[in-house]
């Protein structure tokens, strides 16, 4: 009777007479489960013994297992972005700091768990590319949006303002420390029991606050730092 359950958990009960469209996205989010579990090295025979279907049905819906991957890359990540983020950056109505507060408060209520973090850090590892194209999107929507408000703040609404790759690497740094929450969470696996709002708003404003007290070192200025003159 034992071994009678233990191979029931292993397996699910098989699903049949399904319209094709349901199978498809009975795939799809079987398999955002599977592979942020697995990681994308995860075997599509594996997938289909968990769903408790035959290995052909997953080829019947998609292509190869690259195909699959793609659309659990759309599901996951396309469908959470929100196209009104990269305006909110933007708007010269409210400050940089207070636009910035409102994105991460946001992007971690749509990112934050599971499934998405352990998917981004695998195609990462793997290679699959999917890391490097959503990071594209950052850079582009708000990487680089936010470094050209901050230089305009800096400089004083000069039209000229570019922001120079230190701008650029300030908020990946502040990118990382907002993401890094949910690293430890979901990778490392830590007990996170925080107000995730709050550890975001007071991560925002803290890079704020220092930005406004220290100015960004130059090269020539670390290097006497690193080498202090002894008299």
């Amino acid at each position: 009777m034992a071994g009678s359950d233990s191979n029931k958990s292993e397996t699910a009960p098989r699903r049949k007479n399904m319209r094709r469209e349901d199978r498809e996205k009975m795939i799809i989010s079987e398999a955002v489960r599977f592979f942020a579990e697995c990681g994308f090295e995860g075997q599509t025979r594996e997938l289909a013994k968990r769903m408790g279907v035959s290995h052909a049905v997953i080829y019947r819906h998609f292509d190869s297992k690259d195909a699959l991957i793609e659309r659990v890359y759309d599901h996951v990540y396309v469908k959470r972005w929100n196209p009104d983020w990269e305006p909110l950056v933007l708007d010269r109505s409210r400050s940089l700091q207070d636009r910035m507060i409102q994105f991460y408060i946001e992007y971690a209520n749509r990112v934050f768990d599971y499934d998405w973090v352990r998917i981004f850090v695998s195609s990462g590892l793997k290679s699959y590319g999917l890391t490097e194209r959503y990071l594209d999107i950052i850079r582009t929507k708000i990487i680089r949006p936010a470094a050209l408000e901050l230089r305009y703040e800096v400089d004083r609404g000069s039209s000229a303002a570019v922001p120079t790759e230190e701008d650029l690497e300030l908020f990946w740094g502040l990118h990382g420390a907002v993401f890094y929450i949910a690293i430890r969470k979901y990778v490392y696996g830590e007990r996170v029991e925080i107000d995730i709002e709050l550890a975001v708003t007071n991560t925002v404003s803290a890079f704020f606050n220092g930005f406004e007290k220290t100015v960004p070192f130059k090269p020539s200025e670390i290097a006497k730092i690193r080498s202090p003159t002894v008299l």
